[in-house]
């Protein structure tokens, strides 16, 4: 059955015109891909909204995220989706209308370039729909791909009730793209409890024999998959200049991906690389500084979870980065992006100040406790589905322990045109 057949004018009116005493919504959460940032996010959200009452589904590719959404009590459907689109794509948005004419979502909260695709194409717009980018698709390729990925999200702003953005950066990126909609800024946030500081001589000792690392070396660890997206490439580079200055210095790659083994061939013997990790909040307590040399960003998780665990950062001057660090980081914790030599003067730098790295360190700790807390983000996004769907009625378990600082989303009620 179509998905329009499947909204009856009654509960279009209810949409409309709700209930100040309704019942919790509908929602389904539609992401691919299924791992890194956007996976933490979506497992986040669901996790807080869960606890606040609300009904919530997910289709995704089946992976290790559907086991710990199941875990969390979510509804899980399978999707399955590709990361990038392709000549399945027809069969992947037909498959993703069956799911949504199943679960009669109130709200479709689509993550990333993928699933935002296939979700506006799915619903065109017959249910409020949310689009999370998580950084645009037009910057992740090049040449006539990227022209044609711009089309689209020009195209498919209509179809998207609101463009939640994780950035400010992120929405100028959209609004000069030339992309028209209906924004609201959210920033990401982190769990702080997950996420902590500890002694860096216990976890390093924890962690060195695992990696081959001398618990006493300078430790730089680099979290992010590993791709064209997060500049290893560019790091590696840079890690030259470093080891020249700091022969013993070592640098620690945490995450895997396609390029996983071009880097191994370009790294030299100071660098290790130990794969993905189901936490990887050891090795920032680890480390001495954390780096993160995007090309592209929405705002990364990385930097603000090795704050969260009071480490300095170093990181590129791409989307969200700037908004996610404490101005007094701008001068020494952030380079321009494809700068190699400036990239490992910051790391050199920070690497020879243990003070200064201790300073900075609990700096960005205060910071992202005021600002990146992932229950003022989860409770930020709720606003956001409260202003389409109006309010509701939901049991908050656990709302006495909410922080009280709040992260008001950043909205623009009038549609922006380039």
């Amino acid at each position: 059955m179509p998905v329009s057949e499947t909204i009856t004018a009654n509960e279009e009116s209810e949409r409309m015109h709700p209930s100040p005493t309704a019942p919790p919504p509908r929602v389904l959460h539609l992401t691919q891909p299924v791992d890194g940032g956007v996976a933490r996010v979506v497992a986040d959200l669901v996790r807080a909204q869960l606890s606040e009452g609300l009904d919530v589904t997910v289709a995704c590719p089946d992976s290790v995220l559907t086991t710990r959404l199941r875990t969390l009590g979510a509804r899980v459907r399978h999707w399955h989706a590709t990361r990038s689109p392709g000549a399945s794509l027809v069969r992947e948005v037909r498959h993703l209308a069956r799911v949504i004419d199943e679960v009669r979502p109130d709200l479709v909260h689509a993550h990333s370039a993928k699933a935002g695709l296939a979700g506006r194409l799915a619903v065109r717009g017959r249910i409020p729909t949310v689009f999370q980018p998580h950084a645009w698709s037009f910057e992740a390729v090049g040449g006539g791909t990227a022209a044609l990925a711009l089309r689209w999200e020009r195209w498919g702003a209509r179809w998207a009730s609101r463009v939640l953005c994780v950035s400010e950066a992120e929405r100028a990126t959209g609004v000069d793209a030339g992309i028209t909609g209906r924004w609201t800024v959210v920033p990401n946030g982190i769990d702080p409890d997950r996420f902590h500081p500890a002694a860096a001589g216990t976890a390093r000792a924890r962690l060195a024999p695992l990696a081959g690392v001398h618990p006493a070396a300078p430790l730089a660890v680099c979290v992010g998959r590993l791709c064209r997206q997060k500049g290893q490439d560019v790091l590696l580079r840079a890690w030259e200049a470093v080891v020249q200055r700091v022969p013993e210095a070592r640098l620690v790659l945490v995450g895997d991906g396609p390029d996983r083994d071009r880097l191994r061939e370009e790294a030299p013997e100071s660098v290790v690389f130990v794969g993905a990790v189901p936490d990887a909040s050891p090795w920032y307590q680890a480390a001495d500084l954390v780096v993160l040399p995007s090309r592209w960003e929405g705002m990364a998780l990385a930097p603000l979870e090795a704050m969260a665990c009071g480490r300095p950062v170093v990181v590129t001057d791409v989307d969200g980065a700037r908004e996610s660090l404490p101005p007094s980081f701008a001068a020494r914790c952030l380079v321009p992006p494809e700068d190699p030599a400036a990239l490992a003067g910051a790391v050199t730098e920070l690497l020879a100040a243990p003070l200064l790295r201790e300073t900075l360190g609990d700096q960005g700790r205060r910071h992202v406790l005021s600002t990146h807390d992932v229950r003022h983000t989860a409770e930020a996004v709720s606003d956001v589905y409260r202003d389409l769907l109006g309010p509701w009625t939901a049991a908050a378990p656990g709302a006495e322990h909410r922080a009280t600082q709040r992260v008001e989303p950043i909205e623009y009620r009038e549609s922006i045109h380039s």
